[in-house]
């Protein structure tokens, strides 16, 4: 039997343990520091046993899995150095950062344990085991980030287990692996945050910054809503690329502002023809490391219970709604109302059903 020990079992790690739950030799052990969590964790069924103690959960492991933030990667490491771990167990994590806990597992003597690090680039607008679901990382990219010294053999093992995540496996040396989800993420992240936080004081003063910023603003600030305490882990714990990747950003925005003070309108339109040449050439289905949204817009007409029909239309053939929204402000927004799925399988067939019903549908 293979023990498979899960330290935080919440969105990331209770979506790994159902994975493996249920499969032919697999044991699943979940743990946690609150014995509310450990119960949660049986309750649900995600896990096979689940416990507080974190000996009991490493000790014996095939394979330890340290879902936690990534600010407690490096106590948990120093943790597991200190237990005498089974031979040829191999650690994982699942956090965005990648060469300071690797640096950090370089630094321990993990005895015959092999640490490989690990990102699987999905996630989703909720947290916890409530969260956990059996395809968060089915066609997604999961990073692997093993060094030099990785024996093949381990990273082999690795790479079969996750199989059963249905992921899409990718090796990639750490600090390359940092530069670029700090480029596509983490800097996305904080440019969000600065501009959302510019218009809330700007809003101080006059309200109707608010009141117009519904459709366009609210999508491409979406990620502005992030839990604090996760991302000042992530954005502290990568520093060194951040920094230079503000630098570049505001090269970047330099440009703008010379052209714009200079008319230079040629300049300004190759900047939008180059930027959605790229953006256009990105796959649309495709998991990413910041999580997608499945969502349409569609125009309705103004009369009473056409938002109760659509609801009840899309019920009767159980296509899972998880948000409804009116827009109030139409800026670069194509409909009137705002329909949000959980699956991009709901979407689509919510389209055609749609369509059936001779609704304009928009995206």
């Amino acid at each position: 039997m293979v023990k498979i020990a899960i330290f935080g079992v919440g969105l990331m790690g209770g979506s790994l343990a159902l994975c493996f739950k249920g499969k032919p030799d697999l044991y699943v052990v979940g743990h946690s520091t609150r014995q509310s969590s450990v119960q949660k964790y049986i309750e649900r069924g995600v896990v096979d046993h689940a416990t507080t103690s974190l000996r009991e959960a490493a000790e014996d492991a095939d394979f330890i899995f340290l879902c936690v933030p990534v600010g407690s990667l490096e106590s948990y490491m120093k943790q597991l150095s200190e237990i005498k771990l089974k031979p040829g167990c191999i650690i994982s994590d699942v956090g965005s950062t990648k060469a300071s806990v690797n640096a950090c597992a370089r630094s321990l003597d993990l005895g015959e344990a092999i640490f490989i690090g690990g990102h699987p680039m999905a996630g989703s607008e909720r947290s916890g085991v409530e969260a956990a679901s059996l395809y968060l990382y089915e066609n997604a990219f999961y990073v692997l980030t093993p060094n030099s010294s990785t024996p093949p053999e381990a990273v082999e093992r690795l790479k079969e287990l996750l199989i059963y995540t249905k992921a899409n496996i990718v090796i990639v040396d750490a600090e390359e692996h940092d530069d670029i989800v700090g480029a596509i993420s983490h800097l996305p992240h904080m440019i969000a945050v600065a501009l959302t936080n510019q218009v809330r004081r700007y809003n101080e003063t006059n309200a109707l910054y608010s009141q117009l910023a519904a459709g366009g603003f609210r999508d491409i600030t979406r990620i502005a809503s992030s839990d604090p305490a996760v991302w000042r882990d992530i954005l502290v714990n990568n520093r060194d690329v951040l920094l230079r990747l503000i630098d570049d950003w505001n090269t970047g925005i330099e440009e703008f502002a010379r052209m714009l003070k200079a008319g230079d309108l040629e300049g300004i339109g190759e900047a939008f023809r180059t930027s959605g040449e790229f953006r256009n050439s990105l796959p649309e289905r495709r998991k990413g490391v910041i999580h997608a949204i499945y969502e349409c817009y569609v125009d309705v007409p103004d009369t009473p219970g056409v938002i109760g029909r659509i609801a009840t239309e899309l019920g009767n053939r159980h296509i899972n709604l998880s948000n409804m929204q009116i827009i109030e402000s139409r800026e670069d927004v194509p409909g009137i109302l705002r329909l949000s799925f959980r699956k991009q399988d709901d979407l689509d067939q919510a389209v055609i059903a749609l369509g059936e019903l001779q609704y304009s549908v928009h995206f």
